[in-house]
């Protein structure tokens, strides 16, 4: 893809803080910003003692989602991503805090594995502040996964149905288990289908994420850019809301006297006119079947940046279900009723969340120094790490764009920018396992997105693998290397063929330990590991994903490298060579 789009911004780094300070200076009778990490954007009418908590969150690129559902009657608190990339734990974290009521918070969001990953972080670590979390991810996505397997599907526009449930309930007042039950029986009620017909693009690349024909439309796509159903000709209005209602109400139990809320959602890019047509096919084919439109909602709710195209959603109504709907709620993209007036005698408590800080002590002592690998070595090999993975970032996230949302190169370079300014104010005299600590944090805070957990596991278990040396050994690296390979499988539970990261981690932690083993030094132990991660990269051109977003293309991901494996290749090699001229 050698042409660019086009997008008004500033420094493509700066986006999100300043997209969110926009946001506050339009809406400030509605929005302030909490926490430190300037990405949990707060009801200011909403969090109260004694009601549960609503936090919603997950990448940029979708608004008004998240942050625009933010308000009285509805989310108390979002966390804000990065571009298609999940908030990290602790921006998750954030958001909970200033949601907390002391009645227990419902964590919502998107089915996606960097979601799921970060927001489970996010709940454990709440647990640990005496927050109980509550989490329901949104399956709407009629074309992501079969009825059997619906806990896989993606959430896509039917958070808007979810999040307004949920909110509802807490602002009614009812229990932690009410406003999970509620959450859960919306999601159960609510189905999508939708139709892509041009691509998106992250600002930080200004290319088109995927390619898609000026004449064709892919039924069935993600919000991220992930491939759908099938590709065809463009076909007219009519036709296109005919196979996407197929598909819903093919699922969905629907019979005369019925009742329904619907959503007819655009993607970016589409004009409100063709919006309108795609209702006026809806609302036909629902009256055909004597089923009664409750409420219906047309325009952007849940965007993937400029694409092109749409998605229908249908709620099915119960009686608890549209009243819920209908309780008032006013966010910068939802006013429902009159705005609800503020409760009478409500307060909220400052809560103190105190933590035990852990000790970092570490008795220099009795740390092994042989080896060449001295800490000052070791930071130079993630300096060209970093500085490797930000001059493949368009050809990482080209690799992403052909099977996944195409962020995975940006997603990368952010969290190794992350890194190195981390190392930049670290200690010089930090040791090796020190200085993976301080890694993890930066990588996890910075990034989110699944690569965030896993390579902050990996980063944290690289670090205890050789937490008894003060330089490392030929056998120390391998054990490095094995330490990164298992915290990733520890949080991420992929497995070899998968056609992930792990098929390039695990036979360059193979090769290292046999090339230890066999009594290479500590070049030759890094050399078969970058040529282990490298055959282990090509080998996924081969397979069939089994994992993440790419795993709803079944044998559409064969012939195409895994960019998780790719970068793995891409560090590991940079690593080397520094080491190499090191010595």
């Amino acid at each position: 893809m050698d042409h660019s789009t086009k997008k008004l911004m500033n420094a493509p780094e700066d986006i999100i803080p300043e997209m969110i300070e926009g946001m506050l200076a339009a809406h400030p009778d509605m929005l302030k910003l909490e926490g430190e990490s300037g990405r949990a954007v707060v009801a200011v009418d909403g969090p109260r003692d004694g009601k549960v908590g609503i936090v919603i969150g997950g990448g940029s690129g979708h608004e008004p989602a998240f942050a625009g559902y933010v308000g009285r009657g509805l989310a108390d608190a979002a966390a804000v991503g990065n571009v298609f990339a999940s908030p990290s734990p602790e921006q998750v974290k954030q958001a909970a805090m200033a949601a907390d009521g002391g009645a227990g918070v419902v964590l919502l969001y998107g089915n996606y594995t960097g979601d799921v990953l970060n927001f489970d972080m996010a709940a454990e670590e709440c647990a640990e502040l005496g927050i109980e979390a509550r989490s329901v991810q949104v399956i709407d996505d009629v074309a992501s996964a079969p009825k059997e397997r619906a806990h896989e599907r993606r959430g896509i526009a039917g958070d808007f149905f979810v999040f307004k449930i949920a909110g509802a309930a807490a602002d009614l007042g009812r229990s932690l288990d009410e406003v999970e039950d509620a959450a859960k029986r919306a999601n159960a009620a609510t189905l999508s289908m939708g139709v892509a017909v041009s691509a998106c693009s992250m600002p930080q690349t200004l290319k088109p994420n995927f390619e898609i024909g000026p004449d064709e439309m892919e039924i069935g796509m993600g919000i991220h850019g992930e491939p759908g159903m099938r590709r065809a000709k463009i076909d007219t209005a009519d036709n296109v809301t005919d196979e996407l209602m197929s598909l819903i109400l093919g699922e969905m139990e629907l019979g005369e006297g019925s009742e329904v809320a619907v959503l007819v959602n655009g993607l970016g890019s589409t004009a409100l006119m063709e919006l309108y047509l795609i209702n006026r096919r809806v609302a036909k084919i629902l009256g055909e079947k004597g089923v009664k439109i409750h409420h219906t909602w047309v325009g952007e709710y849940c965007t993937s940046m400029e694409m092109a195209g749409a998605s229908v959603t249908l709620l099915k109504l119960d009686d608890d279900l549209k009243l819920l709907l209908d309780h008032p709620c006013r966010t910068p993209a939802l006013t429902v009723g009159t705005a609800p007036a503020p409760v009478e005698g409500a307060v909220r408590t400052k809560r103190n969340y105190d933590s035990a800080s852990r000790a970092d002590n570490i008795d220099r002592d009795t740390l092994a120094t042989d080896g060449p690998v001295t800490p000052e070595v070791f930071r130079k090999m993630m300096y060209a790490a970093g500085a490797a993975i930000a001059r493949d970032r368009d050809m990482l996230s080209e690799l992403d764009g052909v099977i996944g949302d195409g962020d995975h190169g940006v997603t990368m370079d952010i969290g190794w920018t992350a890194v190195i300014k981390a190392l930049d104010v670290a200690p010089g005299d930090d040791t090796i396992s020190q200085t993976c600590t301080k890694m993890a944090k930066a990588f996890l805070d910075a990034v989110g997105a699944s690569s965030g957990p896993l390579y902050a596991g990996a980063f944290n278990t690289g670090g205890k693998a050789v937490n008894d040396r003060l330089n490392l050994d030929a056998k120390a690296a391998a054990a490095w290397v094995e330490g990164m390979l298992k915290g990733i499988l520890g949080r991420g539970g992929a497995n070899p063929g998968d056609k992930t990261m792990i098929d390039a981690w695990m036979p360059a932690a193979e090769a290292a330990k046999a090339a230890a083993a066999g009594g290479a030094d500590v070049l030759g132990v890094m050399q078969a590991a970058t040529d282990g991660a490298r055959e282990g990269a090509q080998a996924t051109k081969d397979m069939e994903s089994r994992r993440g977003r790419s795993k709803k293309l079944g044998a559409r991901s064969v012939g195409h490298i895994d960019p998780g494996a790719a970068s793995c290749h891409v560090m590991l090699e940079a690593m080397t060579e520094a080491l190499r001229a090191a010595l």
